[in-house]
């Protein structure tokens, strides 16, 4: 028997069993949520960060996919510097178990560790492995977040399709704009993904938030047959946003008081009450199931 059949059948076995999920999960069918951006430097990671802090607040269960590879630094907004990631998983170095840190009560880090691109070019034997690992870990959440790279490259791409939604984030400048048009194109022309939302970050104001909303839900509506554009909420320009930053804190935990960290707090509530557009089975696994079942890139 041949690796590819040995995953199809694992794959079908996992579908029909194991699905209990921890009694501390509420609602049993975990929101996979892809935070991406078309362009770096919008402060994606940031917010990937404070939403997990809004979530946990909520009483929910987090866990963050740090996927940006090659970049990754969800670990400094934690202020831990993580001894293993992805990467030594794949490698069968570490399981999974091993590599995952808890920076805060409710939340847990999945590491990517920089230059782990091979996560997107993955042998038969590795999706068995991480698939396998997958199975076996304890990983029943509320709530997961993939901190995506930026940009429209395949590991990118790819992490948004096996995920439930799609969050972009974007600001008021014109290169944002076209970058998060451009992300939405190739992913509805060529990957027919139909739904995104979107998160307006480092705005003035309420109307500049709105207006970049507009502007992309316009493009999306003359060039872009289907697809659906939802405004989620907008976040402000806030100095205390790059000062929590730099004291490797979440702004929610540094300045929970700021109006930015209000706004963090009404995007969580905006997701976490979104119909499910999704009849998964109910499990974190899935997404993985997803993942590794797409094409090579």
């Amino acid at each position: 028997m041949d690796q590819a059949t040995s995953l199809r059948k694992m794959i079908s076995r996992q579908g029909m069993q194991r699905k209990r999920e921890l009694s501390s999960v509420s609602s049993g069918q975990p929101r996979v949520i892809a935070v991406s951006s078309g362009k770096g430097g919008v402060g994606k990671t940031n917010l990937v960060g404070n939403l997990a802090r809004a979530f946990a607040d909520m009483g929910k269960e987090v866990l963050i996919l740090d996927a940006d590879l090659g970049l990754a630094n969800i670990d400094i907004l934690f202020g831990i510097r993580p001894p293993f990631h992805i990467g030594h998983v794949l490698s069968g170095e570490r399981s999974l178990h091993e590599v995952m840190v808890s920076p805060a009560d409710r939340i847990r880090i999945i590491p990517a560790g920089s230059g782990t691109s091979g996560l997107t070019h993955l042998t038969e034997g590795q999706k068995l492995t991480l698939l396998g690992e997958f199975e076996s870990a304890d990983l029943a959440a509320d709530v997961v977040l993939i901190d995506t790279g930026a940009g429209i490259s395949k590991n990118v791409l790819y992490f948004n399709l096996a995920a439930d939604e799609c969050l972009l984030v974007a600001t008021p400048e014109p290169t944002s704009i076209t970058d998060a048009y451009a992300m939405m194109k190739v992913m509805t022309s060529e990957h027919g993904a139909r739904h995104f939302k979107l998160v307006v970050n480092m705005v003035n104001s309420v109307k500049e938030a709105k207006q970049v909303f507009l502007t992309l839900n316009q493009a999306a509506e003359r060039f872009l047959t289907g697809a659906v554009l939802e405004y989620a909420g907008h976040i402000v320009f806030d100095p205390v946003l790059r000062k929590s930053v730099q004291e490797r804190k979440t702004v929610l935990t540094a300045y929970p008081d700021a109006e930015c960290s209000k706004q963090i707090r009404n995007l969580a509530k905006v997701l976490m009450n979104a119909p499910r557009r999704h009849d998964t089975e109910g499990s974190i696994k899935l997404f993985f199931k997803r993942f590794t079942a797409l094409p090579p890139a």
